[in-house]
């Protein structure tokens, strides 16, 4: 390998760069151009390093970030990734990682090529929480790029690499812990949402509540997953955005959950108003054959969305049982209500202000459940182990139910154990 300078003139102007001459694996022969000498050195030193390993990828037999993008999503598909999942990595490439880098070459990037990258997207409009998401897919694209032969690293594991060994421990992000109140409905909020729901609200959102099940689990959640007899419920499948019955997120998300005399009884006479699904067949008499199948349908018995269960549902039980919060302007004031002629609507001759959900998602229902199993059993709670509420919440991992809500489970008092531990060494 070579490295030579050469010199030309363009635009009136004296130019020079370094050219590096080498010969692939395949011997054949390949120039390099770079701005300065130790760049061309830095180059060499690497190629050859990869030439030896029989790794080394020139950049004119590179594939582009967004062929590489295309692979990868083939390669979700081939391995069977949820719908779901794939169309969030379809949109992290068309929208986010195309638009900016699809044009350049996989080998070409390097760490400070995709720090720039982040740099990119947040000044584009992205937000951290996305930009990070982003990262994660182009890694993606990266390792499906290197197991296929097409890459030689991967830029974006080596910066996660290098941020983490950066990164001290007083120094680490810490993420926000779930307050009760204020993340998660305390169990007097809870009561009164039980008290003011009837029929499906009450039915969902106290198996929601009281069994820790996903949104998701409960709109695909059928009868024949209810055992009655020993008032367990089995979690076996869980329904998408768009309405398509799939598996449970993890294998953890397969699971048997016990619930109490209480949500049985709910359940029970839920099921008799129940709406049913058509079948496709007729009886003798030529009317449609109707079935009990989804526990938690729309009208017609089929799976109900998300949405309609936020907006219709879980929002407007919250205002009614008086769980909510005022709705506040730009300048941080209660927005009042108003009659015909624009003029404040009073009670008791104070303006009433308009109230909105103190919780936005269903997912509160799920934080206060395993508040609940972790609470002492003096204080209302279930008092269970983190390990039993792993299991009962799906989580694929300890760490994971530990790092979410460890926070949650009660510790002995510093002054007692002490008192103890006293106790049994000195024998007093």
């Amino acid at each position: 390998m070579s490295i030579r300078q050469r010199h030309w003139k363009g635009y009136g102007k004296r130019r020079s760069a370094w050219v590096l001459e080498y010969r692939d694996l395949k011997g054949k022969r390949r120039l390099k151009t770079f701005k300065t000498k130790r760049e061309a050195e830095d180059f060499r030193a690497t190629s050859r390093v990869e030439i030896r390993r029989g790794t080394h990828i020139a950049e004119s037999d590179s594939i582009t970030v967004a062929r590489a993008g295309e692979l990868w999503l083939e390669t979700g598909k081939e391995n069977g990734l949820v719908k779901s999942s794939l169309v969030q990595c379809e949109g992290h490439v068309r929208l986010h990682i195309n638009p900016f880098i699809g044009h350049m070459k996989i080998v070409s990037l390097t760490v400070p090529a995709v720090r720039a990258f982040e740099s990119q997207l947040r000044d584009n409009g992205r937000s951290a929480a996305l930009t990070k998401k982003v990262l994660v897919s182009l890694g993606g694209i990266l390792a499906d790029a290197l197991e296929r032969g097409a890459a030689m690293t991967n830029p974006v594991r080596d910066m996660r690499q290098i941020r983490a060994k950066r990164r001290t421990k007083g120094a680490r992000e810490r993420k926000k812990k779930l307050v009760v109140g204020v993340d998660i409905p305390t169990p007097a909020e809870i009561r009164e949402i039980m008290g003011t729901a009837s029929s499906f609200r009450r039915a969902f959102f106290m198996v929601a509540a009281l069994a820790g099940v996903r949104s998701s689990e409960l709109r695909a959640l059928r009868w024949q997953d209810i055992d009655f007899a020993r008032a367990v419920i089995h979690v076996r499948q869980r329904a998408d955005q768009w309405g398509d019955v799939d598996q449970p997120k993890s294998e953890a998300g397969h699971r048997d959950i016990p619930v109490s005399p209480k949500v049985v009884s709910v359940l029970r006479e839920w099921k008799l108003a129940c709406p049913r699904r058509n079948t496709g067949r007729e009886d003798a008499d030529g009317s449609p054959v109707m079935e009990l199948h989804y526990v938690f349908p729309n009208g017609k018995g089929r799976i109900e969305s998300q949405q309609n269960i936020v907006k219709r549902h879980w929002h407007p039980l919250q205002v009614a049982a008086g769980v909510s919060v005022p709705v506040l302007d730009a300048a941080g004031n209660p927005v009042m209500e108003l009659d015909d002629d624009g003029k404040p609507l009073l009670d008791a001759r104070r303006p009433i202000p308009i109230m909105k959900a103190k919780y936005s998602g269903l997912h509160a229902l799920r934080h206060f459940f395993c508040s609940w199993c972790a609470a002492r059993k003096e204080d209302g709670g279930l008092g269970l182990p983190l390990k039993t509420v792993q299991v009962r919440m799906g989580h694929s991992t300890l760490a994971m139910t530990a790092d979410t809500y460890g926070h949650l489970f009660p510790s002995q008092d510093d002054a007692e154990v002490l008192a103890a531990g006293e106790r049994a060494l000195m024998g007093a």
